[in-house]
């Protein structure tokens, strides 16, 4: 495939791709299968590594993200994002109304929205091209968050059509549906790490995140709900709307116009109690004037619109009885408490149990024994307590008290600087550590043995297992004596650990459980040292010098090898045959540079020589130092030689900068 045929093949992907994920993410209805879809994704993916002059930052390849870590620059809207006026009544919404009536004289048409609890963000577009994504900020000026919104499959990065303005900027709300933030906190929890309190603030932290390549991998949505450009191109916001769903946008399915203020409660009755059957959170209706005529006529405040107002509802929220708080020991020692409440019905489930998630919270909760509390549902996992009824407690109630001791071994708790959390420190020694970290080593990301967490239970409780290099000592007689297990059973988990022996290091570094080693951070320590016994004698400096890796994760890899009984495990598996380097000295991150031989020239602000040669060979490339007909491109930097761009553009040699080839090996 020669040069111009590999630009037709790539912009016809392009454009396939893009509709196809429209189809899936926006209309749910999708006309290929995943793995067609991958295999397309895939062909464009790599003819845009050989043909990297090509590079389009909207192509769908870019949905993954980025590696690179930048701050954030304050941009200006062109058009401020102004806040809504809140009420909680339903007569201001009737003085809305008639503030209205008085000032335009005119039948009135409104369009209900609901009001979706999650972050505010502007699109700018041109040419059908997404250009910016900045959040509401302080509504003048907000935060670049472009390379984080890339990534969210709904949101279009090329636009359908071509009757759209040639700049735009449009707002909506990106919000993180509660199936997918459900699913997330259960694997942070599971990871020993802290779970997000709410949807919302999943959402806004997630956008805040410096690396794009991690934001790839949230669940984010996206609807998109007004127009804003000077340009007067539609009559009705409705109209607006339904320009946007043609574009490609998603937008909602929801809103409704309505004539009178009657059809108006009737909405913002249906939705009050029919809100739990949505797929995410919302926390009001809003109400807008349809015609912009109208709009421009009624104007603005210092603060707001006079066109449109939201109405909040009160969040879901039940009293009763807190029987006793229970605490809980988790895989890396952290304590949790949970309140067991008397059961009462909310949101369409019956509670019986509430979050308290630490110390901090109970004492801010003011929280007495005996208390009749207020229990809210939000996203949240379990549901959680936000206050006490003072009016019904007496006053001999005795406060709740966070524990001193570990509830499981007995052990005193110890509360690190910095942290909330409270932890028991007897790792080696308290029962549910040692089972949680046996189901973490075995979960399928890590060692993939097929086990269930009662089996687990099981053999720890016949003595069998103490740490997961037990796992490959059991025999089939251990095993067919045990309740439940047959000889079927025994052989399938003999042979699903037979079969762990092959998990490469990355997963095995994984599984051992290390506090902040997540599967991304493994894979990072893997292919930079290259083996167990390199990280295990890193010091903190060789340590927070690879990409991602800061103090904490630092330390909590030195406190991991100073300890004797992770050592002890770490020769116990390695005897069993596990796999603790990197097979054939083969430290590649992936492909993305395979085949490719690529010039450095000039010095680099953020980057070593050095370091930038290592990730060319990390990701695939050959370094060589002078240009010929043999070079796939240069990467150029500061105070490069005039007469190396000279012969790269005599040759036809692509010239990148340093962010070019960064988005490149981070696809």
């Amino acid at each position: 495939m020669n040069k111009a045929e590999a630009k037709t093949r790539i912009l016809k992907l392009r454009e396939a791709l893009h509709r196809h994920n429209h189809l899936y993410y926006v209309k749910a209805d999708p006309e290929i299968s995943d793995f067609e879809f991958d295999l397309l994704l895939q062909e464009l993916s790599t003819l845009e590594k050989k043909h990297p002059e090509f590079s389009d930052e909207n192509s769908p390849t870019r949905r993954v993200g980025s590696d690179i870590t930048t701050g954030f620059k304050q941009v200006a809207h062109a058009i401020p994002m102004l806040s809504l006026g809140n009420t909680y009544s339903r007569e201001e919404l009737e003085e809305f109304a008639e503030r209205i009536r008085k000032n335009t004289g005119d039948p009135v048409e409104y369009v209900c929205e609901l009001k979706y609890d999650g972050v505010a963000i502007s699109l700018t577009y041109e040419n059908g091209s997404l250009q910016r994504a900045v959040t509401r900020g302080d509504g003048i000026v907000g935060d670049d968050v472009t390379e984080n919104v890339r990534t969210i499959r709904s949101i279009p990065l090329k636009l359908q059509g071509n009757d759209y303005p040639g700049k735009f900027e449009i707002r909506g709300e990106v919000i993180m549906p509660l199936d997918g933030f459900r699913k997330m906190n259960l694997e942070r929890e599971k990871n020993g790490e802290q779970i997000f309190a709410n949807p919302r603030n999943a959402t806004a932290g997630t956008l805040k995140m410096q690396n794009s390549s991690l934001v790839a991998k949230r669940p984010l949505d996206c609807y998109l709900y007004a127009v804003a450009t000077e340009d007067e191109i539609f009559s009705t916001h409705m109209e607006s709307i339904q320009a946007c769903d043609k574009w490609g946008f998603k937008v909602p399915p929801y809103n409704r116009v309505f004539k009178s203020l009657d059809d108006v409660f009737g909405y913002v009755d249906h939705w009050e109690k029919n809100r739990k059957e949505l797929p995410f959170e919302i926390d009001g209706v809003v109400l807008k004037i349809n015609s912009f005529d109208l709009q421009k006529k009624l104007g603005f405040t210092a603060k707001t619109p006079r066109w449109a107002i939201a109405y909040k509802f009160k969040a879901q929220q039940a009293s009763t009885k807190l029987i006793n708080v229970a605490f809980q020991v988790g895989r890396t020692g952290a304590v949790t408490p949970v309140a067991n409440l008397e059961p009462v019905q909310l949101a369409g489930t019956v509670v019986k149990r509430a979050s308290l998630h630490n110390a901090d919270q109970i004492n801010l909760l003011d929280l007495r024994e005996n208390d009749t509390v207020f229990v809210e549902k939000g996203g949240d996992i379990i549901p959680k307590i936000v206050g006490a009824d003072k009016e019904k407690r007496t006053s001999s109630a005795p406060p709740v008290r966070f524990i001193t001791h570990c509830p499981e071994c007995g052990t005193k708790l110890v509360r690190l600087e910095g942290e909330v959390a409270h932890y028991c420190p007897n790792n080696y020694g308290c029962p549910p550590q040692i089972k949680e970290r046996i189901i973490h080593f075995i979960s399928r990301k890590a060692m993939n043995i097929n086990a269930a967490e009662a089996t687990i239970d099981l053999l720890f409780r016949e003595g069998l297992i103490q740490t997961p290099a037990d796992l490959y000592k059991l025999s089939y007689n251990d095993l067919i004596r045990l309740e439940r297990f047959a000889e079927k059973s025994s052989h399938n988990l003999l042979k699903s650990i037979e079969d762990s022996r092959e998990v490469p290091f990355p997963r095995v570094l994984y599984a051992l459980g290390i506090r902040y080693v997540g599967e991304t951070v493994a894979k990072k320590l893997a292919a930079h040292f290259g083996s167990i016994d390199a990280i295990g004698k890193a010091s903190h400096e060789a340590l927070v010098a690879v990409n991602e890796i800061g103090d904490r994760i630092a330390e909590s890899v030195i406190n991991f090898f100073r300890e004797d009984a992770n050592t002890e495990m770490v020769e116990s598996l390695r005897g069993a045959g596990l796999k603790f380097s990197v097979e054939n000295g083969n430290t590649r991150l992936s492909e993305a540079l395979d085949g490719q031989s690529i010039v450095i020239s000039g010095t680099f602000r953020d980057i070593s020589r050095d370091q930038l040669k290592q990730m060319i060979e990390e990701n695939g490339g050959k370094n060589v130092s002078s240009i010929s007909n043999k070079t796939s491109f240069l990467v150029a930097g500061e105070n490069m030689g005039p007469e190396k761009r000279r012969k790269a553009q005599s040759l036809n040699i692509p010239v990148i900068d340093i962010n070019e080839f960064l988005r490149m090996i981070n696809q």
